[in-house]
């Protein structure tokens, strides 16, 4: 007769105090969650501007003074540019939709496509059928109604940049003793551990330094050649373009491909070709060449794996994905490879 393991009183507890410690850590997760985006984006800069804040400290002597010292540079690092961007891009906005908008006037439009006959016909076909002036109040009722969620999203995004900072400076503050307690609660031994947190490392590098760096040459590419072809609001356009280009399944073609297409329908063959050549070959260089030597390769993934790890956080988690999505993916894959390496090791011992 088969015999049933005993149940001793010490499995028993062990049982329990997993049980406890994984309730535990499902409860903690949804505590944290409303808190994920100040968190990532809090220990994303703690990585990046942690060699600047261990400079610092070097030099005052103070834990805490050199964690402040640090939070205010990466806040002037940070905020300041981007309110410039933002305040630049409403000014290239406004002028540009005085300079674009009557070109996109009915009468104006009809006469540019004239010498079009098929697209005439295409746009008239559509006209018979829509009401685009409809069609442009219904848009301008959305847009109405979508002025409170910008609202609430402003509040929102200025709430997480504050307990962003309030998070970065005791990450920098006690980096070290953060460290060491993970290590200390960690399943893993000191040199997994270290192997771990390196990998993390460089991938907050590669995603952050290595896409903002590959997005503003395509950004600023794409303005430069808006600039020579004498289009207008090329600072906005370029600023536009290296927004998308941070998004991978989007890009900077997203602009300059519709802007060709619309100078060849207007007559301006030359100007479209150069547009699209430059487009094609100097622009997607960038992003097929020099995005693979700065992201892909820091991050040891394949270029389709890294693809789906950043477009699928993006998706699943917001705009945090971006550097969570990558950065799950590339735990994972190293606790595998730690799990690879323990089998390896018991089978040799065996």
């Amino acid at each position: 007769m088969l015999e049933l393991p005993r149940i001793t009183k010490r499995s028993l507890s062990s049982a329990v105090l997993i049980s406890a410690i994984a309730a535990g850590a499902v409860l903690c997760a949804l505590v944290a969650w409303p808190f994920l985006a100040a968190i990532v984006w809090s220990l994303t800069l703690a990585v990046l501007f942690g060699p600047l804040n261990e400079a610092i400290r070097r030099r005052v002597r103070s834990p805490g003074l050199a964690a402040a010292a640090t939070v205010t540079l990466t806040a002037g690092i940070a905020v300041v540019p981007t309110i410039l961007v933002i305040g630049t891009l409403l000014t290239e906005a406004v002028r540009s939709a005085a300079v674009i908008g009557p070109m996109l006037e009915k009468e104006n439009l009809k006469e540019a496509l004239s010498a079009h006959a098929w697209i005439a016909q295409a746009l008239q076909w559509i006209e018979d059928r829509i009401n685009l002036r409809e069609v442009m109040q219904g848009l301008t009722t959305t847009f109405t109604n979508w002025s409170g969620s910008i609202v609430r999203a402003s509040f929102t995004g200025v709430l997480n940049l504050l307990l962003t900072f309030f998070f970065l400076f005791y990450l920098l503050r006690d980096r070290e003793t953060i460290k060491n307690a993970v290590r200390l609660r960690s399943p893993l031994s000191d040199a997994e551990f270290s192997r771990v947190a390196e990998r993390v490392t460089n991938t907050i590098f590669a995603t952050v330094i290595g896409t903002l760096s590959v997005a503003a040459l395509q950004g600023s590419l794409g303005g430069v050649m808006f600039w020579w072809l004498g289009l207008p609001a090329p600072v906005f356009w370029g600023v536009l373009m290296a927004i998308l280009a941070i998004v991978p399944f989007l890009g900077a073609f997203v602009i300059w491909a519709p802007t060709a297409a619309f100078l060849a329908l207007t007559g301006s063959y030359q100007s479209a070709v150069v547009l699209a050549v430059w487009g094609t070959v100097v622009i997607g260089l960038v992003d097929n060449v020099i995005y693979p030597m700065l992201v892909g390769n820091k991050l040891g993934m394949h270029t389709m794996l890294s693809f789906i790890a950043v477009v699928g956080g993006l998706f699943a988690l917001g705009t945090t994905g971006i550097v969570l999505g990558p950065l799950l993916v590339t735990i994972t894959l190293t606790l595998v490879d730690i799990w690879r390496a323990r089998s390896a090791e018991a089978a040799d011992a065996a």
